[in-house]
């Protein structure tokens, strides 16, 4: 698996959010469905739209029903929610190694588990400081391909 070097630029997103174990459930996934009706029905969702799937914690030190997902929109700056359940917040750019994975349980499960190692054999250090990606945009999608995007120093 081969990964690009690409800044992100920082962005305001809107989301939704779960609070509860990772990968064991379908509830992330009913996140994201039910949040990508929302930004349906608020003509939100373009060629260019840009969605995001961030893991907040890192469960190695967080219990599981603590661990954080959210399902995010990349929105302009002046955007302004008018909907329960759904917030603004901020992602702080810059360096990312970027995977392309496909878009099934199995290659994003095998991914989590072979970026790291990557990035450590490559030289690169993780930034803990700001949040991992799923970035998915239209052309991934309709590609069944999503990104996972590791912020490096």
């Amino acid at each position: 698996m081969d990964a690009k070097i690409e800044n992100i630029p920082s962005c305001t997103i809107a989301y939704m959010r779960q609070t509860g174990p990772y990968g064991t459930t379908n509830v992330n996934v009913q996140l994201m469905e039910k949040f990508k009706c929302w930004v349906k029905a608020n003509h939100l969702f373009t060629d260019q739209s840009i969605l995001l799937g961030i893991a907040q914690d890192n469960p190695a030190f967080v219990a599981p029903e603590n661990c954080r997902y959210d399902a995010c929109l990349v929105v302009p700056d002046d955007y302004r929610v008018n909907a329960d359940g759904v917030k603004l917040g901020n992602i702080r750019g810059g360096r990312y190694a970027v995977f392309k994975v496909t878009h099934t349980v199995e290659a994003v499960q095998r991914a989590w588990g072979e970026v790291f190692l990557q990035l450590e054999n490559e030289g690169f250090t993780l930034d803990e400081t700001r949040p991992i990606l799923e970035r998915y945009t239209v052309e991934l999608v309709n590609n069944h391909t999503c990104e996972i995007c590791i912020p490096i120093k």
